[in-house]
């Protein structure tokens, strides 16, 4: 889709590109902008609206980046919520998507699961819908990221996530991380060759007129 190409394009090109000869990460200030517009348009298009009832809600792993800290706060699906105090790259990217985050470790889960979405989490979806996002994204990140989501121990009250974490357990189905990271890269030439080079100016002044919605996002991170 769109969103992959584009997202891989911002992640895996530009990224790398303008922090090459940078001593730290350097973060464009539009950094995103395109790739938020166009979701948010996808959202309000009648093709969207004719097929969806709700707006999406997005299920990934937390960062490795930051540190999560327990609430008091317990849903009977979602599970425990955890807050940070410092926002992600990723949050911050989603953010443009017109999405805001919560963080939940559900009933029986290792880690906590990090949900992007437009109004209200709690409330605007079924409980068959919040058990199908779990149930997914905790079955793949296992797969994905087992140091994380197939610990021995359930994260702490105070949890970083760590992908060199040695006590957990693999399973059976492999998951190639290296091949995921060539194929974004792949992507990202692939979009930056057909879509941001020769139609780049044009698709600066496209989002200079037509500003994302940041109101659902929850302002800025």
């Amino acid at each position: 889709s769109f969103s992959s190409y584009i997202r891989d394009y911002d992640f895996s090109v530009l990224l790398p590109a303008v922090s090459e000869h940078a001593t730290s990460l350097t973060i464009p200030d539009d950094f995103g902008d395109l790739h938020g517009n166009l979701f948010q348009r996808f959202l309000d298009s009648d093709a969207y609206q004719r097929k969806f009832t709700a707006s999406p809600v997005i299920c990934i792993s937390v960062s490795t980046s930051k540190t999560y800290r327990r609430t008091e706060n317990h849903h009977p699906v979602l599970g425990v919520e955890y807050e940070q105090s410092e926002y992600s790259l990723t949050d911050e990217y989603f953010r443009k998507m017109g999405l805001r985050v919560r963080y939940f470790l559900p009933p029986g889960g290792k880690a906590p699961l990090a949900y992007y979405f437009q109004g209200d989490l709690l409330g605007d979806y079924s409980v068959l819908q919040l058990i199908g996002t779990i149930s997914t994204m905790e079955t793949f990140q296992k797969i994905y990221r087992p140091e994380i989501y197939n610990m021995n121990a359930a994260a702490a009250a105070v949890y970083q996530p760590k992908l060199d974490e040695q006590d957990y357990s693999r399973t059976q189905i492999g998951y190639d991380r290296e091949e995921r990271s060539q194929l974004a890269k792949k992507q990202g030439f692939y979009a930056a060759e057909h879509l941001i080079e020769p139609h780049g100016a044009a698709l600066a002044q496209w989002v200079a007129a037509h500003p994302a919605d940041l109101s659902h996002g929850g302002g800025t991170l």
